[in-house]
This record gives structure tokens, C-alpha cells and sequence, in this order.
């Protein structure tokens, strides 16, 4: 290849050389819950490969806290991807997952990710690689590239006019280490994922497109990365543009590729890489490196290959929707499902004995590809949440009531005398991506509109008979819905997908038992006013409350891991744990075999859940570590540990496992070391508490980790 043909495949649409019999290639795919609509995938208008499974967004299915989960919809998200390939309807390169923390309830992506913890991020990358790539170190070829994205410290769109494509993100490297980095790491090291995209913000001054600390320091030598990097769609224009790095265009290019990265979402490469080329900005040699990683990830597909010994390149059609992708979408709705509030004479479930005809109202009663969220492929059928509660059998009525936002009441009366003439009322609002996606962060986290004007209209109208309100969308301030006696239940659904509207009829009325935990907290409304959007420190501070349930230190609407179910169970640890750990000793007596030390296990703790209620469910266990150790402050608690346990009957008992990492246990000093520390802690099981146990790590301070120097 000439210098010239190089470059003109250094950006996603890339032509090909025809002379040497490269084709061409579009590297832009994206499949975030399901195959998605993007530049590089084309569904048909009718027919075959018109549709794919649509699963809920990634926050939805992080309520479920189900890893194996996860797994399955990543393994059917990818065959189905497959067969689109094959048929020549898209390429093998996706750009998925997003991988940043739900830092800030403002972040119109947030609906993107599963959670808040960094831990919780990185065990749902663990699951989510293997399934897209078809396994840890698959032979002798991948079945997708996965992507994991946005390297690093991306977290806000638009806020207050501060826009992400020049925002320079200042993180301490306690916080890099601790939180921000902490599913790349995963993603990278122990995930094996063999695509990275960098963010359009810079990290402490520099554009992380153009910053060889990450890309190359971080990345590559720290993290043991070998593939290719891809920018975000202009972020490499954004380093000059936007940054103004690098004194001129063509130096701002040849940065970028320095650095490590390997593809221009854009045309910004094309344009200007010639120029820093014959300015001897960069060499042949860089060139051919990025070339070459990216390139031989397609060897490692099979690209080049006859497809006639690869299994992967027989799916079709017939792969694609198949009744048990199916299954596992209305599953994952169900299983992220997150029931707030029961109480009252109305409580859920709702009893088909006295309750016949159920009005359904609201401004997202009828929606349909508003339960799917951003980044969305389209679907064989939405079924709407009026459509869920008809095939349950009940007579449904329905009135839109009011608009997501806006001032307008004159559909009160309407849907109040509805309310009043049905034996049960579902309130289905919320918020979609009009008000919360890319490029849009949100001022205010409290309802929009006058749509908590209208519930407590229907409440108070309701009176005895059951009035439930289903929440779409991220979290918002429902604090004046808990404290209203009229609404009996609260269901947070989040995105639920294709069947979000069988999944909330069938929690609703019983046919399958609430077991979904907040994967974020649920802040209240002036929240807003207390933390900057742009400040990303997550420690409390001078009129700062702290960001996270793990530094917030106010007390949250709901908290992350909240969710309560038609049943109740009792949780009880063994009673001959042990007391202490000696630091030395555990990395001496499992630290041979040069893997990372922060995934060295601490122990394996079975814990027996019993229910002892009326009702079969599932069942989240969740540990929490809480303890004075490392740097002050302290944080309220971290998550180490949890497992989703199904399908327990009355009376009966289940064990779950906790294995537990001395990573998890760890914490990082100023200088982005992570220390096992000897302190005392104490590990508690769920939100409230459940049952304890005390234990001591005794001996020296023990690096497990570092960041390496600038």
C-alpha cells in the first residue's frame, strides 16, 4: 500500500485498495442491546433481517444483577449480528459497550450503562466480552469485536453549555483508579476485549484521543492491551477544534496517532494527515502500526477466509429472533423490574378476582419505541404496556392524561373520570430520550412536566382501589409519590425493550415476583443545586454531598440496591467465618502464578436465603464492605459482591456464593496505588443490613496496583 492509501483507510469508511484486493469496509457498527441502527448496519424494510431482538437497556438489565443474564443476551446480541453480517447487512467491528460509571443523575447516557459501582460495572463487562466475542481467547476465530468505550472520564453530553467535545475532565488519580478506570481495566486485562474507542474530553489537560499516558502508559503497557483504538465519531477533529492541542490541525492529527490511536471516526485523518506526513509530524512507522492492529483483528474474524469451515459464517435469518431470544428479552425485563413502593389497601399485586378492568394512563401508556432507549435496532413488535395488560386478560382503558413535559392540563378530567370508573389505575410515565440521550443532559432531576400533578389527581380519585405508578426512564425525585398515601405501588422499569409492556403486567399482578435492585441512587430533586455536573471529584466536600451511594452523604429517595418484593425471606451467614487475614498471607498463598493480585480471593462465603413469605421469587444478594480504611474520607460502603438466586419457593432455602476479591477490598491512595490495608471491616448483606460479619486484616500495607507515573 502507498503512504496515500494508507491514509485513506485511517478513517471508519474506509475505501479499500482495490489493486492489492482489500475491499472496503465500514467499521462502524453498533449493537449496545441488541443489533442497533447505525452507519454500518442496514436492516431491510420488510422481510428478512427487517428487525432483531431487542433487548432493555443496559440500566434496565443492571437492575437485575444477574451476570449469567448478561452472558446469554450478549451471546444472542452477537449470532444475531453474525447473521446480519453474512448476509452483507453490516460489518464485525461494534462499538459497544458503554463502560462509564452513572457518575452524575443528569447524564443523558446514563440509560447506557448498568450501574453506578465500578465494581458492578466491571463484573457485567466480565460476562458481556466473552458473549459478544464468543469467549475469553476464542480459536481459532472471534465471533464480533467488542468495543469498549469511552476512554476515559466521559460521563456528560451538554450541561449548562458545557459541552463534551471540549470539556477537560480533572480527576484525581485515587478517583482514576478507584472508579473511572476500573471497568476498563476489567475490560482490557481480564475480558480480553479487542477494541477500545477514546472519549471526546480531555483527562486532566490533555484530549484522550492525543494522550499517550492513557492510550500508550495506561493502556497498552499497564493493562497489557495489544489491539486497536478507535476515536469517537470527531473526536479527533474535537482535539483541535475544540481543545485547540497541538498548535495546528496537522499536528493535532499526528498527535492522535502518536499517541495510539488507530481509526478517525471522521474525516479529520484524511484531511490532515497528509500534511503532518510531509511535515514529518509522524513516520511510516506509526502509520503501518495502526494499519496493522486494526487489520489483523479482521484476520482474527476470519474476514479474509472462505466461509465455508466457519461456523460462525453459516448463521442466517433463521438465527436471528428465534423464540428463545425471545424468551430472554421478556426475561430481562422481568428481571429488572424494581418495585419502590407497596403498602395501602391497593397494594400489588393486583388480584384478578376483584380487579376487571384496569385503566392505563399516561403520557407512555401506548409508547413503543420509547421503551427501547437510545442506540435501539428495530424490533419484530413493542408490545406497549396497555398491550400487556389486555393479553393478561383484563379490560383496559386508556387515556394519554398529559405530555411528557409541558404545562398542559386539559387532559386531566378525562383521565381522571377514567380512573374513577376502573377497578385499578397503572400510571405510565416518566421520561424518554426527548429528555434524556446523547447530547442531552438534563438541569433537573425531578419529574418533567405536570405529570406529578396529574398522579396525585388520580390518586385522590382512586381512593381504595389500587393505583400504581410505573416509572420509564432514569431516576427522578419520586419523594412526593412515596409520601402519597393514594399511590399504592412504584415500579421503576427504566428501558425495558421489546416486551416492556408484557414484563410490568406480568410483575404487576403476580405472575412473576419483583426482584430488581436500583443500580443507581435516586437523589433528591436539589441535588441539582449542591453538586457542579462538571466537578468530577466523587469524595463529599465544602457544600458538596458526594456522588454515589458510596460518598453520598445525605440521605437518598432510594438507595442503590433498593427494591422490595411480594414476599420476604431471611438472609443468614455462616457462623464459623474467620476473624483475621494476614496481608502477606494472602497474596503469598495465591499470588504464584503472576496473575493480577486483586484477583486473588479473599474467601468464599455461602450464605442461606429462606423465604419466608407467600410467594416464589428470586432473590439479589448483595454484600457491602464498610470499614476506616485507606485515605480519609471514608466511604459509606462498597459493593463486593453479589448473586442473583431464582426462583425460591415459600418455605424454602437457597444457598448463594460470595467470592470475594482482595481487589474489592482495596482501596487507593493519592497516588493511584491500590493497598490492601490492615484495618478492621465489616461485611453486611443488603441494603438494610441483614446479617454482619466482623473480620480484621492484620500485617503491612500491600500494593496490588499501580498507575504509572506521567
Amino acid at each position: 500500500m502507498s503512504t496515500s492509501e494508507k491514509i485513506s483507510n485511517s478513517w471508519d469508511n474506509s475505501p479499500g485498495v482495490s489493486r492489492i484486493g482489500l475491499p472496503a469496509y465500514e467499521w462502524w457498527q453498533e449493537a449496545l442491546h441488541g443489533v442497533a441502527r447505525s452507519r454500518g448496519v442496514q436492516f431491510a424494510s420488510s422481510g428478512e433481517f427487517s428487525y432483531a431482538t431487542s433487548f432493555p437497556q443496559p440500566i434496565t438489565m443492571g437492575a437485575a444483577f444477574d451476570m449469567p443474564l448478561i452472558a446469554s443476551v450478549a451471546s444472542v446480541t452477537s449470532t444475531e449480528a453474525r447473521a446480519f453480517s453474512n448476509a452483507g447487512r453490516c460489518g464485525l467491528n461494534f462499538w459497544t459497550p458503554n463502560i462509564n460509571p452513572f457518575r452524575d443523575p443528569r447524564w443523558g447516557r446514563g440509560q447506557e450503562v448498568p450501574s453506578e459501582d465500578p465494581y458492578h460495572m466491571s463484573q457485567y463487562v466480565m460476562q458481556l466480552i466473552p458473549g459478544l466475542q464468543g469467549g475469553l481467547k476464542p480459536e481459532p476465530y472471534f465471533k464480533l469485536v467488542a468495543t469498549c468505550k469511552h476512554f476515559a472520564g466521559y460521563d456528560m453530553e451538554n450541561w449548562k453549555g458545557n459541552k463534551r467535545y471540549g470539556f477537560d475532565a480533572k480527576i484525581s488519580l485515587q478517583d482514576l483508579q478507584d472508579y473511572y478506570l476500573q471497568p476498563f481495566r476489567t475490560c482490557v486485562r481480564d475480558a480480553n476485549v479487542q477494541s477500545i474507542m477514546c472519549s471526546y474530553n480531555a483527562v486532566n489537560g490533555v484530549p484522550t484521543c492525543a494522550d499517550p499516558w492513557l492510550l500508550q502508559k495506561v493502556l497498552r503497557e499497564h493493562y497489557g492491551f495489544t489491539q486497536w483504538v478507535t476515536a469517537d465519531c470527531d473526536a479527533l477533529q474535537n482535539v483541535w477544534t475544540d481543545h485547540h492541542y497541538g498548535g495546528n490541525a496537522n499536528a493535532a492529527a499526528a498527535a492522535s496517532i502518536n499517541a495510539g490511536t488507530d481509526l478517525d471516526c471522521g474525516q479529520f485523518w484524511p484531511q490532515n494527515l497528509p500534511g503532518a506526513y510531509n511535515s514529518r509530524l509522524f513516520n511510516d512507522t506509526v502509520l503501518d502500526r495502526s494499519l496493522i492492529r486494526r487489520y489483523a483483528s479482521m484476520v482474527r474474524l476470519g474476514w479474509f477466509d472462505a466461509p465455508a469451515n466457519q461456523p460462525y459464517r453459516q448463521m442466517k435469518w433463521l438465527d436471528v429472533a428465534k423464540p428463545d431470544a425471545e424468551v430472554l428479552a421478556l426475561r430481562a425485563a422481568q428481571e429488572g423490574l424494581v418495585l419502590l413502593k407497596n403498602e395501602g389497601t391497593g397494594k400489588l399485586p393486583l388480584s384478578k378476582a376483584t380487579v376487571k378492568r384496569v385503566a392505563v394512563i399516561g403520557p407512555l401508556a401506548t409508547a413503543t419505541t420509547q421503551l427501547q432507549g437510545n442506540y435501539y435496532g428495530i424490533a419484530k413488535k413493542v408490545t406497549t404496556i396497555v398491550d400487556g395488560f389486555k393479553a393478561a386478560g383484563f379490560e383496559v382503558t386508556n387515556a394519554q392524561g398529559c405530555a411528557l413535559t409541558g404545562t398542559s392540563t386539559s387532559g386531566f378530567s378525562a383521565a381522571v373520570n377514567l380512573a374513577r370508573s376502573a377497578d385499578a389505575t397503572i400510571f405510565v410515565g416518566g421520561m424518554d430520550t426527548s429528555i434524556e440521550a446523547e447530547d442531552k443532559d438534563r438541569e433537573q432531576i425531578t419529574w418533567p412536566g405536570v405529570q406529578v400533578s396529574l398522579i396525585q389527581q388520580l390518586a385522590a380519585a382512586t381512593g381504595d382501589k389500587p393505583f400504581v405508578v410505573v416509572q420509564m426512564g432514569t431516576m427522578v425525585d419520586s419523594s412526593a409519590l412515596v409520601a402519597d398515601k393514594n399511590v399504592n405501588g412504584l415500579l421503576w422499569a427504566g428501558y425495558p425493550g421489546q416486551d416492556g409492556g408484557t414484563a410490568v403486567a406480568n410483575v404487576l399482578t403476580g405472575a412473576v415476583s419483583p426482584a430488581g435492585r436500583l443500580p443507581v441512587t435516586q437523589y433528591p430533586g436539589d441535588y441539582v443545586n449542591q453538586v457542579q455536573m462538571t466537578a468530577m471529584n466523587l469524595q463529599p466536600g465544602s457544600g458538596n454531598p458526594g456522588r454515589t451511594y458510596k460518598w453520598y452523604n445525605k440521605a437518598p429517595v432510594f438507595s442503590f440496591g433498593y427494591g422490595l418484593h411480594y414476599t420476604s425471606f431471611n438472609v443468614s451467614l455462616p457462623a464459623d467465618l474467620p476473624t483475621t487475614f494476614g496481608a502477606a498471607d494472602l497474596i503469598r498463598a495465591n499470588g504464584t502464578d503472576g496473575g493480577p493480585l486483586d484477583l486473588l480471593p479473599l474467601t468464599s462465603i455461602p450464605v442461606t436465603v429462606t423465604n419466608t413469605g407467600n410467594a416464589t421469587s428470586d432473590y439479589v444478594l448483595l454484600a457491602f464492605l464498610k470499614g476506616e480504611y485507606g485515605p480519609t474520607p471514608y466511604p459509606n460502603k462498597s459493593l463486593v459482591a453479589f448473586t442473583r438466586l431464582h426462583d425460591i419457593k415459600p418455605g424454602d432455602t437457597a444457598t448463594g456464593t460470595l467470592d470475594i476479591k482482595i481487589g474489592s477490598v482495596a482501596r487507593s491512595d493519592a497516588n493511584g496505588a491500590l493497598i490492601l490495608w490492615p484495618a478492621k471491616y465489616k461485611l453486611v448483606l443488603d441494603v438494610d443490613d441483614r446479617a454482619s460479619w466482623d473480620f480484621e486484616i492484620t500485617g503491612t500495607a500491600a500494593v496490588l496496583d499501580k498507575l504509572p507515573s506521567k
